[in-house]
């Protein structure tokens, strides 16, 4: 017999269908409230106890702490996968096999070059346009050279769209760095892996051979597969409703980034990096911050410890933070803020107030640490999240075309002033 939830209003009762999903999270099925009861809607600001979709995706349970793309642990697939395989995963549903991997990313390397137009488009910022805004600019840009729209009934013309974006995405992230760090532009090198190459675009030096760090790559290789998705977060969700309206993928894609670009989303790894700088200008006491953090008074917030939605641990965090530790290992970087991070870390561990409270180092702790020391500048960050981001908004945007999902509108309650009569100017 199937469940259904009961609402009762000026004396009369509606019933609604419960859904529940394959990990037994339930929902009432609403979408005929208005219409049966006459114009009632719900009301929920920010849409937190509202489900937008049915998404056979990303499964996340704050509580427990769990993260799973299409049935696997995020542990497993940070440990055993490469980015290209996660992404592949989660756009099309299942792990390529290696005739599958290899035709992938042959296709990718083919669709690589970006159209050399577009460094007309990126002459034209200057060096001090946020690297976000450059990037949403630049992936906005790509429709006037890819100007036909996605067939999503075809699997081909699909396809070929998600390897356009795949391909060229990371040249855009790569010129990004460079036009900021005054560099020449790089198209990378067909014969390295996905990640290796996009290190190698974004960091090699015009009179220098590069040469592949493989500590490194472990590390980003992981970065970006922890932050490949998320469930319906702002930006994931930006990217399905614009992608509702029938808009294309790169301009759902585009205006993803922007919604990722807030300091209260994608910014938190950037702002946790700023905090650091902050404490060191202010002599690098740490004990003083951590008893500013607790100190309900004080406007002071300690960026990057405990998180929106994990109320127990971010799972990502476990696992970055050992690589974290390999990096700076390897790299025998000396940094006072990282210095400081290292010992903000120490004492949150150990600090009763922080270990009742479940305020554990997150993802965008030990990411910020790791970009910071590879020499990223920190307002790339937000760009290193957004290319880890990518394959999770395609697969995103796909399943919500391939299930002909309807317009996205949300309703309001008006608050407003009610009927008035127009006044004349000279009588206002």
């Amino acid at each position: 017999m199937s469940k259904t939830a009961t609402i009762e209003l000026d004396g009369k009762k509606y019933e609604f269908p419960v859904t529940e999903g394959t990990e037994g999270e339930k929902a009432i099925q609403i979408k005929s409230l208005r219409g049966d009861t006459g114009g009632l809607i719900t009301l929920d600001p920010g849409f937190k106890n509202t489900g937008s979709c049915e998404s056979a995706i990303t499964f996340l349970n704050g509580e427990e702490g769990i993260l799973r793309y299409r049935g696997y642990s995020i542990e497993d697939l940070a440990e055993k996968a490469s980015f290209l395989e996660v992404a592949y995963l989660l756009i099309f549903g299942e792990l390529p096999t290696q005739e599958q991997l290899d035709k992938f990313y042959g296709d990718i390397k083919d669709e690589s070059h970006v159209d050399e137009e577009m460094k007309k488009i990126l002459d034209g910022f200057p060096k001090s346009a946020h690297p976000m805004g450059v990037l949403s600019s630049l992936t906005s840009a790509l429709i006037a050279f890819n100007p036909s729209s996605v067939n999503v009934d075809s699997e081909e013309d699909m396809y070929k769209a998600i390897v356009k974006l795949l391909a060229k995405f990371p040249v855009l992230v790569a010129w990004t760095l460079r036009k900021r760090n005054s560099k020449p532009l790089d198209y990378g090198d067909s014969s390295l892996d996905y990640v290796d190459n996009i290190l190698k675009m974004m960091f090699k030096k015009p009179n220098e051979e590069y040469k592949v760090n493989p500590v490194v790559s472990a590390a980003l290789n992981k970065l970006l597969i922890l932050h490949a998705d998320h469930e319906q977060n702002c930006s994931t969700s930006t990217v399905r409703i614009v992608g509702s309206s029938h808009a294309g993928l790169f301009a759902s894609i585009s205006a993803g980034i922007s919604a990722l670009w807030g300091p209260l989303h994608g910014g938190a790894n950037q702002a946790v990096i700023e905090m650091l700088e902050g404490i060191k200008e202010d002599g690098g006491d740490t004990k003083k911050y951590m008893a500013k953090a607790k100190d309900k008074e004080d406007p002071f917030r300690l960026m990057g410890f405990g998180h929106r939605v994990y109320k127990n641990f971010d799972p990502r965090a476990k696992i970055i933070k050992k690589s974290a530790d390999e990096v700076l290992g390897d790299l025998g970087v000396q940094d006072p803020v990282l210095d400081i991070a290292k010992g903000l870390e120490k004492e949150a561990l150990e600090d009763d107030y922080f270990v009742k409270r479940k305020l554990y180092p997150n993802v965008d702790f030990y990411s910020g640490i790791i970009y910071r020391a590879l020499g990223i500048p920190t307002e790339m960050f937000t760009v290193m999240f957004a290319l880890g981001r990518l394959p999770g908004w395609i697969a995103q945007w796909r399943e919500m075309r391939l299930k002909k999902e309807p317009i996205g509108r949300p309703r309001q309650v008006y608050t407003g002033e009610n009927l008035r009569d127009f006044k004349d100017i000279e009588n206002r």
